[in-house]
């Protein structure tokens, strides 16, 4: 792979309950345990930032796999959702559901051009077959 751009980021603090801040200072942001995982929920959490940056980063395959198929991705949308849970080895992990609005598109368009930015996506190939990701159209 010829790498075209590197983010860099550095996690202080106590983990979850610490502080995380790109190299170049874009992101500087404090982080706590969700309060439904029993922490102040005050700061951001990683699974809040992966939701963001997947959901951008989908939003991206699907304007160009659109912009190609010469599709109408006039107000498209896409939202993320991760979550987190334990698994059977005593550790966590994690869950997506990415909803797509493109709604110039017949439902069938939509979940097609969806289907295609999940085989672009850096996000969705970097997760495939290790976390359950799953790709819906929204209704409009």
């Amino acid at each position: 792979m010829q790498v075209l751009y590197t983010a860099e980021a550095l996690s202080t603090g106590d983990g979850r309950n610490g502080q995380t801040r790109t190299t170049d200072g874009k992101i500087d942001v404090a982080l706590s345990i969700p309060k439904e995982m029993g922490g102040s929920g005050e700061g951001t959490n990683p699974e809040q930032l992966f939701a963001a940056g997947y959901a951008a980063c989908f939003h991206s395959a699907l304007r160009l796999v659109g912009g190609k198929a010469k599709a109408n991705i006039d107000d498209s949308a896409v939202g993320a959702r991760v979550g987190i849970g334990s698994n059977d080895a005593g550790g966590f992990t994690l869950e997506v559901t990415l909803e797509v609005s493109l709604p110039h598109l017949t439902r069938e368009q939509a979940q097609e051009l969806a289907d295609t930015a999940h085989q672009v996506c850096p996000y969705s190939n970097a997760t495939r077959g290790n976390i359950d990701v799953r790709v819906v159209v929204a209704e409009d």
